[in-house]
């Protein structure tokens, strides 16, 4: 049955009017980051006359938080396919007993809360020496990565058909080469929709940032704009400044890898 034009209407004169609601926070953020230095609820609705000392400001003080940030998330990117690639691979074409239960063992891992995960890291970095460490932020923030990138990738690569696989068996190739050669290769958008998520997850992290850094040896952007506000709180076009400039690598990110995430994402379902 065909909708009624009215109703149409209706319905998309709504969903303007919700996605001007949610994006209306965003805007704003741009614009105090071009307002002179002050109080931002001085500032007008439009800036007219755009200020960039904002920017100067935030890279100055923020430039090698960003680049922490950067190197701990795609650290973690690399570190939770390198693990999570082969494990979802076993669970989904070894025959295996027990899977469903590890797979729901991943599953419960997802239900912990990060304060948790958090307490108990501290500790035991404490001991290893991992705190304020690179290598430290990297294990912490896969902790969430792994778990999200095995159940993606384990209900993508299920979805590959067996002929597929059992042909290259027949031709001599064995579990690796058909794993590096056969099933990576078929499995790209669930490969990139992992490394997009993990790389958001670690990129907007801010738990394990503050509870495993006690100096400022290596200091994410999170933990950056929280510190920097307490310290510059009548500087907010510089805070809106490092907010702005923290939003751009996701934004980017998502909007390069947006197809290969919708494919990911939904192939696969109810495998």
């Amino acid at each position: 049955m065909k909708r009624a034009p009215g109703r149409g209407r209706l319905f998309t004169v709504v969903g303007i009017a919700l996605l001007a609601v949610m994006l209306f926070p965003v805007y704003w953020m741009v614009n105090a980051s071009l307002q002179p230095a002050g109080n931002t609820l001085q500032g007008g609705w439009f800036p007219t006359h755009p200020d960039l000392s904002g920017y100067l400001t935030a890279l100055r003080d923020q430039g090698s938080n960003l680049v922490t940030s950067l190197v701990v998330s795609l650290g973690s990117v690399a570190f939770s396919l390198g693990l999570a690639a082969p494990a979802a691979y076993a669970l989904a074409h070894f025959p295996l007993r027990g899977t469903n239960l590890v797979v729901f063992g991943i599953l419960i891992t997802q239900m912990v809360p990060s304060i948790a995960v958090a307490n108990a890291l501290y500790g035991a970095y404490n001991d290893l020496g991992l705190l304020n460490s690179y290598a430290g932020l990297i294990l912490a923030d896969s902790t969430a990565g792994v778990p999200f990138a095995i159940i993606i990738m384990r209900s993508f690569m299920r979805s590959i058909p067996r002929e597929i696989i059992e042909a290259a068996r027949v031709d001599g190739a064995g579990r690796l080469r058909i794993f590096a050669s056969v099933v990576l290769p078929m499995s790209t958008n669930a490969l990139i929709t992992a490394a997009v998520f993990t790389f958001l997850f670690t990129w907007s992290d801010f738990l394990f940032a503050l509870t495993l850094n006690t100096t400022d040896t290596v200091r994410p952007i999170t933990l950056g704009i929280y510190q920097y506000i307490g310290a510059h709180t009548n500087q907010w076009n510089a805070v809106m400044a490092t907010t702005v400039m923290a939003s751009i690598p996701a934004a980017v990110l998502l909007v390069v890898a947006q197809r290969h995430v919708a494919a990911g994402a939904t192939r696969g379902v109810g495998k």
